[in-house]
């Protein structure tokens, strides 16, 4: 299937992060034609900009019928070969695109070994700055209508239980009613992508401030 817009919007990202001098370990697009279904995933190194992080990576989910949404709203897109399909022209749903960020710590940094400890004191630690973390980062997007959650994987060695995954994931869900045409799509994409970045350095610059006091203490 051909999706023009989306495609825009997955140049427009890509032109974003090269002006502001951001290069992605991956950039990849997806489309799975049984769900009508298609996305963009990228990953970013925070390896030179976190001590405790190791990467980010920003997923975003489009369908055809949110293309088609879109496409009879917009200026000059009366050609779409999504409209020559009924079941997508008749749609009436709000155009959205849904955005998932996630922070992938580096689980040994967090987790130091301490020789003069035993149990599961990785864990336990662990809860503690993940709590404090939760709670600066749900103050942050407060204003944002999204889930904030984590991920983590358990598993033992001799020194006890340790966290062998802590992902910190966020989901977005943004309206696109607003534009007229592809140029104010894309504008609004810039908007929101910006925004986007912004937020994720204020979580990058959180959990680093609160791992050094709980990783030194």
């Amino acid at each position: 299937m051909e999706y023009p817009i989306f495609n825009s919007i997955i140049n427009t990202v890509d032109t974003n992060l090269e002006s502001r001098g951001i290069s992605t370990k991956m950039f990849k697009t997806w489309e799975n034609n049984k769900i009508n279904a298609t996305g963009l995933e990228l990953e970013i190194n925070l390896s030179k900009i976190s001590n405790y992080m190791r990467s980010m990576s920003i997923n975003f989910d489009w369908d055809s019928f949110r293309e088609a949404s879109l496409a009879k709203k917009l200026d000059g897109m009366e050609s779409h070969p999504f409209l020559k399909v009924d079941k997508l022209k008749n749609t009436e749903i709000i155009p959205t695109i849904d955005v998932e960020m996630t922070w992938l710590f580096e689980e040994e940094t967090c987790q130091p070994i301490y020789p003069d400890k035993n149990g599961n004191y990785r864990v336990e630690n662990s809860s503690l700055w993940m709590e404090s973390v939760s709670r600066d980062v749900n103050k942050l997007l407060e204003k944002d209508d999204i889930i904030t959650r984590w991920h983590v994987e358990i598993e033992g060695d001799q020194n006890g239980k340790f966290l062998s995954a802590i992902n910190l994931i966020s989901y977005f869900q943004y309206q696109i009613t607003s534009p007229k045409s592809l140029n104010e799509v894309n504008t609004l994409v810039s908007r929101r992508l910006q925004d986007l970045l912004f937020k994720a350095n204020k979580v990058i610059s959180i959990s680093d401030q609160i791992l050094s006091k709980a990783v030194a203490a």
